[in-house]
């Protein structure tokens, strides 16, 4: 029985998030939001990005659900920030390579927009922006290319994958560790009966 009493859609084709929700004892339906993140500009930082980002991909779920039961639609979206600069998702194994030597010795910000879209006829979304913070060491040529060949890098936030091998990489996290992997289930869950309270499901 899944841990929350109405039925929930992540907004997301990311095993990972996938993976964190169902080990905490979720069930859900998936909804495939496309590249609904790609076409947002944000004013802002990258808290106000993330946000954006979450919430575009949760509007398309919720438009595609149409007047159904009710229903909560979670979206996630995460960012790497070094100051003021967004790193998002190598673009290619080129893109990855200049990512993990921007990175490289740096301490970062990962940022995870979530947002929860009670539907149809609910309380209005709740948007969040989590953030933990990654100080990584310093990589050498080297290492960053036989990561990249690896393939790992590959569609990752920041070009790593802190779950996986990329954890070597790490001097230290500051924060939730779901977080950096894609979703802050400790902040959902803390957001979460406070918003069914709300919506009277």
């Amino acid at each position: 029985m899944s841990r929350c009493r109405i039925p929930l859609v992540l907004a997301s084709l990311s095993e990972r998030r996938r993976r964190i929700l169902q080990e905490a004892g979720y069930a859900f339906e998936v909804f495939d939001p496309g590249a609904a993140e790609e076409d947002v500009t944000a004013a802002g930082g990258p808290e106000a990005q993330a946000r954006a980002r979450a919430r575009a991909k949760a509007a398309r779920a919720v438009a595609a659900l149409g007047p159904a039961r009710p229903t909560l639609v979670v979206a996630a979206d995460t960012l790497v920030a070094v100051g003021p600069e967004v790193l998002g998702k190598p673009l290619d194994r080129a893109d990855a390579r200049r990512i993990l030597t921007r990175l490289s010795g740096a301490r970062q910000q990962v940022i995870t927009g979530l947002c929860l879209w009670p539907a149809p006829g609910g309380p209005p979304p709740v948007l969040e922006a989590v953030s933990s913070w990654v100080t990584m060491r310093r990589m050498s040529e080297a290492e960053v290319a036989a990561y990249v060949a690896s393939g790992e890098a590959d569609g990752k936030a920041g070009a790593y994958a802190i779950q996986e091998t990329g954890d070597r990489f790490v001097e230290r996290l500051e924060g939730s560790l779901l977080n950096v992997v894609g979703f802050p289930l400790e902040r959902f869950e803390e957001l979460l009966p406070g918003l069914l309270a709300r919506w009277g499901v």
